[in-house]
């Protein structure tokens, strides 16, 4: 009888013989399991087939009025393949004490309609895994790591690049619209800025 190698597990195939298992696909950052201000599981995956532009949103930040301008751009590009999701985040210890009160002051006082998660911690060592991930990607002066305050912005592609723009970034500032809009998802053979459609 060989001796099984590498993913080879006996008695799976026909009469005993040895099948190859093929290698697990690697975790995406769609996968990494998140929760909604609600307290109900999902992912990224939910929103597969859109651009998602993450915000680590914090009530009593002097940045808390972007609150405005992120809702706008819901309403401008959420019919076309297009949300912002909004994590909460005690970090720098400017947020409100558990998800109710989070949740009622967005709805009061900013109308917001985009999705909204559970707090989490953005740095450190109790650092969410989507963190973990998202602040490897550098900001448009080469510097990733450590999310450096509220309203720091991540925006993701349908394809899982990662755009990064510092907290002071306003959310209809030039450079993210113009990223946004990049990344938005186009029918088949249909090609955003820069890019050329197949022949």
């Amino acid at each position: 009888m060989p001796t099984p190698t590498g993913m080879d597990f006996p008695g799976l195939g026909a009469k005993g013989s040895w099948v190859q298992i093929p290698p697990a696909r690697p975790m995406s950052i769609r996968d990494i399991p998140i929760t909604t201000i609600d307290g109900d599981s999902t992912s990224l995956a939910e929103y597969s087939d859109k651009a998602v532009l993450i915000v680590n949103v914090a009530s009593r930040c002097g940045l808390a009025p972007q609150y405005e301008k992120l809702e706008e751009l819901q309403r401008e590009y959420e019919d076309q393949g297009f949300s912002v999701l909004g994590f909460p985040s005690n970090q720098f210890l400017q947020e409100l004490s558990n998800e109710t009160a989070i949740k009622e002051y967005c709805s009061t006082t900013w109308g917001i309609t985009f999705p909204m998660f559970e707090r989490v911690r953005v740095n450190g060592r109790s650092q969410h895994l989507l963190y973990a991930e998202l602040t490897k990607t550098p900001d448009s002066t080469g510097k990733a790591g450590r999310v450096i305050w509220n309203f720091e912005k991540f925006l993701v592609s349908p394809t899982d690049e990662v755009r990064r723009f510092r907290p002071t970034t306003e959310p209809d500032a030039p450079e993210v619209i113009t990223a946004i809009e990049d990344f938005l998802p186009r029918p088949s053979g249909s090609a955003g800025r820069g890019q050329t459609a197949p022949t």
